[in-house]
């Protein structure tokens, strides 16, 4: 954020304590004093008014960057994101655009309850207009989150508070961008292709894919970086090479981000699977805050090695 406001007069970032208190979760560290208080602001704690003023000030040229404390709380601006944001491009024929970038903790984090606690990546991969974006290393939330910001359409930036903590090598290059709606082929791999993306990637999936490498079973492992534009061309060669799918995910199973995954392939694919494809997904109920219910409703390392071996009846 700081070097493309550095680049870029027109990017601030505004919302729930960003400024004086450095950000909720310390990601603005800094940025107030860098930059000033026109430029990093906090708001008020009314999702709907500061969701509405960043879509207002990017139809008139700023590239606002709006920070929630918890994608769990948008429920209370759909308005803004949903009717407006997503829309004002389309319905004004492309005479206003809307550069803003919508980002916060989304998903899962650690015994926050069941209100603090959705997966909003369906809510609104949905929706014609908005692009979604969900990184699972800092590599990739640095080039995302700066081609986000240039972009002209409204983005959904999915981070999770529990990778906050997680470091990774990152370019110092100012440039340095990666493009949107493409999905990053990890590893390649012949037998199945294991798909996954966000927090979920990070937390069990790469353990898991690691646990059947050294057992012998040649993954290819995507990471899907974008959940709209969804990269189907990726997966479709990757399914088709291998003739089987597993896909990875820490929303529900019902109408989730992982069942409109499948659904974009499927067709596509039929007829080169040896197998149906399988979904890792969290239990159908509401997040429970205890830390052991928590954890046991959420993919695991070992449901997701089981998925793969069924699919590959081993």
């Amino acid at each position: 954020m700081t070097e493309e406001m550095e680049r870029d007069e027109n990017v601030f970032l505004m919302g729930e304590e960003v400024a004086q208190y450095n950000g909720a979760y310390k990601v603005s560290e800094g940025m107030l004093a860098k930059f000033g208080p026109r430029r990093v602001f906090d708001t008020p704690i009314s999702e709907a008014a500061f969701s509405g003023l960043g879509v207002g000030a990017a139809t008139m040229g700023l590239r606002p960057i709006i920070e929630f404390m918890s994608w769990s709380f948008t429920l209370v601006c759909l308005d803004q994101i949903v009717n407006n944001a997503a829309n004002v491009r389309y319905m004004s024929g492309g005479q206003y655009k809307v550069p803003i970038v919508f980002r916060g903790g989304n998903g899962i984090a650690h015994q926050l309850g069941a209100t603090h606690s959705h997966r909003v990546e369906t809510i609104y991969a949905r929706i014609p207009g908005l692009i979604v974006v969900s990184p699972s290393t800092a590599y990739d939330a640095k080039g995302l989150l700066k081609s986000s910001i240039r972009c002209n359409d409204p983005v959904i930036f999915l981070e999770s508070e529990k990778m906050l903590n997680e470091t990774s090598e990152v370019p110092d290059d100012p440039e340095f961008l990666l493009p949107l709606g493409v999905a990053n082929v990890e590893r390649e791999g012949s037998e199945v292709t294991v798909v996954s993306y966000g927090r979920t990637m990070q937390r069990v999936t790469r353990a898991a894919v690691k646990s059947l490498v050294d057992e012998g079973v040649d993954v290819e492992l995507i990471d899907l970086r974008t959940l709209r534009p969804l990269d189907t061309a990726t997966l479709v060669q990757s399914i088709q090479k291998t003739g089987r799918c597993v896909i990875v995910d820490e929303d529900y199973g019902y109408c989730g981000m992982g069942q409109a995954i499948m659904a974009s392939v499927y067709k596509r694919v039929f007829d080169y699977l040896d197998a149906p494809i399988a979904h890792v997904h969290s239990d159908e109920i509401p997040v429970p805050f205890n830390h052991y219910l928590e954890e046991a409703m959420m993919p695991s390392e070992e449901r997701v090695i089981a998925a793969v071996k069924d699919v590959c009846y081993r």
